[in-house]
């Protein structure tokens, strides 16, 4: 069970009616007032973050072995998508949990990230093997010396 969306609101009212045993109507105002201002400003960094997502493509991301560097169980989908600036692209069927996103960059590497309950649990890197590099021509130990090498 997720309690955090119990004990906010708990919370919420204790601040409340500790200020109202404390300062009165004027203090309930203030209460009131702040946690309206806290609400305001998580709605407004989670509209920030989307309208930056809105505008990439899904699924994708500068760097996913970067991605990778910077993630840890426990972050929020929000705090991952605010890094990669882009929504993942989901691989798992609509509002089932655990829920698997998938961020992929040009050079063909992903990060396969699980959330459960909002909160990342898991992360893989996929990197593609390279393709083998081609042989390159040996070059005379005398040109790389600098010597020119004697004449026939």
């Amino acid at each position: 069970m997720n309690f955090q969306k119990i004990l906010v609101p708990i919370a919420g009212v204790a601040v409340v009616v500790l200020a109202y045993r404390s300062f009165g109507w004027a203090g309930v105002a203030a209460a009131v007032g702040g946690l309206l201002m806290w609400v305001l400003m998580h709605f407004t960094r989670m509209m920030q973050v989307l309208r930056r997502a809105a505008d990439q493509p899904i699924g994708h991301v500068a760097s996913a072995v970067m991605l990778n560097a910077k993630l840890r169980p426990g972050l929020t989908l929000m705090h991952v998508v605010a890094m990669t600036r882009s929504l993942g692209a989901l691989r798992t069927p609509k509002n089932e949990q655990p829920e698997i996103f998938v961020w992929t960059d040009t050079a063909g590497s992903s990060v396969t990230c699980t959330f459960a309950g909002g909160k990342l649990q898991h992360y893989v890197l996929f990197r593609p093997a390279k393709p083998e590099q081609e042989a390159t021509p040996a070059v005379p130990a005398a040109s790389v010396s600098g010597q020119t090498p004697p004449a026939p």
